[in-house]
């Protein structure tokens, strides 16, 4: 059985645009919590890969990763993710091989099946370009072959990107890729941070169809996590204001921007609003480090995941370097 000390921790970063703030704000704020997670032992840091959203600026995710790989020395940094049905693999495998050769050992690619954004974004990122989530296996297969040896035979080659092998990871809030990720042995992550509900029966789809590749011998598991730590409960619980609001607005169309803090949802929502707001975020860890631990090592217990990529969004700055601090110090007992 696996202790909360076993496991591999890390930090998935939207890049939240604050209200009155700026993207270029947001974008140097996430290279600040890249360099401070480094420091405190975190594994990896990733970004995703999001279109038509006010509040995260992390659409061109492989140029904001060179920013991060070049502002950091040691932590990994990745996409979670890039999704795929965007574009071309050969695109994604030359972005990737590029970052890769500048930052050997230090890049991963986690992809997605869906397309981050509405369908007439989707229509705006491909023009003529007839990709689509039921191409995901072949474009998969397509990318890593472009990453991988270069064969005789092989008429495009992605340069750089051949024969820089980074690793490839399979990202799902569904079933599908979990079991896709299985059959080609390849390590997952569940979306857990925004659909907890499925993320047993995930994870048991993709362990029952695992089989061992040269990436892999066994599964790997890794779960999304939200995160709001303070020093006490209540002051923990006063931060997660903002993050409800901020699916709040989701669920309603609205703008995602940030919002501040307030002292009581009452009047922000509706009753049947509250409970699908406490259904996507089912799976947060709001609390002192005392409760959080607590929490923590029952979903270890349950899941035996092997690595937990923590999301933190809350509108201040100084409080999300100081959540993820807290955590570390829970992650290392």
């Amino acid at each position: 059985m696996k202790r909360l000390s076993d496991i591999k921790f890390s930090t998935l970063d939207l890049v939240p645009v604050r209200e009155n703030g700026s993207a270029a704000q947001s974008l140097r704020n996430s290279l600040d919590l890249a360099q401070h997670v480094e420091k405190f032992g975190y594994n990896r840091f990733w970004v995703a890969e999001h279109h038509n959203m006010d509040g995260i600026a992390s659409s061109a995710t492989s140029v904001l990763l060179g920013y991060l790989a070049g502002g950091t020395s040691t932590i990994r940094v990745g996409s979670g993710g890039v999704m795929l049905p965007n574009h071309a693999p050969l695109v994604i495998a030359e972005q990737f091989g590029t970052l890769e050769s500048l930052y050997p050992g230090r890049i991963d690619l986690g992809l997605g099946r869906a397309p981050g954004s509405d369908q007439l974004t989707a229509r705006a990122l491909r023009r003529e370009r007839s990709g689509s989530a039921d191409d995901f296996p072949e474009d998969v297969a397509e990318l890593m072959r472009y990453l991988g040896p270069r064969t005789p035979d092989q008429r495009i080659i992605a340069m750089p990107g051949t024969n820089t092998n980074v690793p490839i990871w399979l990202l799902g809030s569904s079933l599908f890729s979990a079991q896709l990720a299985g059959e080609r042995g390849l390590p997952y992550a569940f979306a857990s941070h925004f659909a907890p509900r499925f993320m047993h029966e995930a994870i048991r789809v993709y362990r029952n169809h695992f089989k061992p590749s040269a990436v892999l011998d066994k599964p790997y598991v890794m779960l999304g996590v939200p995160l709001v730590a303070a020093d006490t409960d209540e002051q923990a619980d006063y931060l997660a204001t903002s993050v409800f609001q901020r699916i709040l607005a989701l669920m309603r169309g609205q703008s995602l921007v940030q919002r501040p803090p307030v002292k009581t949802m009452d009047g922000l929502w509706l009753p049947h609003e509250r409970e699908a707001v406490s259904d996507f975020l089912g799976l947060a860890m709001i609390g002192s480090p005392q409760k959080i631990r607590a929490r923590l090592e029952v979903l270890i217990e349950q899941t035996q995941a092997d690595e937990l990529i923590f999301t933190c969004d809350l509108y201040e700055h100084a409080d999300r370097l100081h959540s993820y601090e807290l955590l570390a110090q829970v992650m290392k007992g």
